[in-house]
């Protein structure tokens, strides 16, 4: 089967589907906005097209799209897909529209449907456009396929972003090999962009409370990332007396995340907006209790009580009281992050969310 991508190619999340449908025995082109490293895909056989399109504040100017448009119909042209699939639902989305090739397939991607739309009539009257023009709607989550509902009257099929399980495992790592703390310390921490969406500043604040409270216990804060807060957040960690509690790792390369994971024995995200939550799936494959807040897909991936702790968004003082009750006691840590262990492996295997995704292309390029 021939599969057309149209997709950011510098995407974590595009550069796994692609290497997985090449893996499958498919062929693939991707057709990305966003320059391609081609090192970043070990399943070479495949063809490409990138652009060197810069973001605006406002994002990509639709001008450029269409700019781009005539490439794409070349490409389709010579290329001659059995199926389209679009990632992302505003902007190659639209190209995957325009363009007018079906079978189209349209994944929505998260801020796609819950900003995007909200910006303006013309805003949402795009997202419509290209659902409608959609032949097979896809979704990450459950609440992602419900928000999407309200903008078209198509079937949208939940197709979870799994992980890879066996990289993503409970393993002992040296911690000295990864950070500055020692074997001895209790570590929360976090792997996100550090952007104020991701809500780091309501996880310093949350350890902070729980830190001040128990000034006997080891407690390590690790933040793996980068972005434009993080600045601003060295300085808050710095005015909250924190000192060397908080580590700042910056960005690490995706193959050493689960060694990050491995380093926790508690990981949170309290993010104020989050369409799935790959990451939180990644930390509690590896055997990781969290907590996390009550936003988007993030209810969906942990079960509260079970798995971690879903607490109320931008609420320090409730995510410090779960945190607590996590570091104080190594049996529940140890039990949660069991039970988080099992319900990835039911729920988010990787290869099982491929198979899924298999059966959709073969079911739509037999119509």
């Amino acid at each position: 089967m021939k599969i057309l991508f149209l997709s950011d190619g510098s995407s974590v999340h595009t550069k796994r589907w692609v290497n997985a449908t090449v893996e499958q025995g498919n062929v693939v082109h991707l057709f990305s906005l966003a320059p391609i490293n081609a090192d970043d895909y070990p399943a070479h056989d495949f063809t490409f097209t990138d652009f060197a399109l810069q973001k605006r504040a406002g994002g990509l100017s639709k001008l450029k799209y269409l700019k781009v448009l005539p490439e794409l119909k070349k490409i389709v042209r010579e290329f001659k897909p059995d199926i389209m699939h679009a990632h992302f639902a505003t902007s190659y989305g639209l190209l995957g529209s325009l363009c007018g090739f079906h079978p189209f397939v349209l994944s929505v991607w998260g801020s796609d449907v819950f900003d995007f739309p909200r910006k303006s009539f013309l805003h949402k009257a795009l997202l419509k456009h290209n659902l409608k023009a959609a032949d097979k709607i896809l979704s990450t989550s459950n609440i992602m396929a419900v928000e999407t509902k309200k903008y078209t009257d198509k079937e949208i099929e939940v197709t979870p972003f799994g992980i890879n399980t066996e990289q993503f495992r409970p393993e002992k790592v040296r911690r000295a090999d990864f950070t500055p703390f020692s074997e001895e310390d209790i570590v929360v921490g976090t792997i996100k962009w550090v952007e104020k969406i991701y809500g780091m500043e309501y996880l310093i604040r949350a350890f902070s409370i729980v830190s001040a409270k128990h000034p006997e216990l080891p407690l390590k804060l690790l933040i793996v990332g980068d972005g434009s807060e993080r600045q601003n957040l060295e300085a808050l960690a710095k005015e909250l007396g924190l000192g060397e509690k908080v580590h700042f790792a910056g960005r690490v390369d995706y193959s050493k995340v689960h060694c990050f994971n491995n380093v926790m024995d508690v990981y949170s995200a309290l993010s104020l907006y989050d369409s799935f939550g790959v990451a939180i799936v990644e930390a509690e494959s590896c055997g990781k209790p969290v907590v996390v807040s009550n936003v988007g897909g993030l209810p969906e991936v942990v079960e509260n009580g079970k798995t971690g702790f879903v607490v109320e968004k931008q609420n320090a003082e409730a995510a410090a009281e779960k945190l607590e009750m996590l570091v104080l006691d190594p049996d529940l840590r140890e039990k949660m992050g069991k039970a988080g262990r099992e319900r990835v492996m039911k729920l988010y295997d990787w290869n099982e969310n491929v198979a899924q995704m298999m059966k959709i292309y073969n079911k739509i390029n037999v119509k």
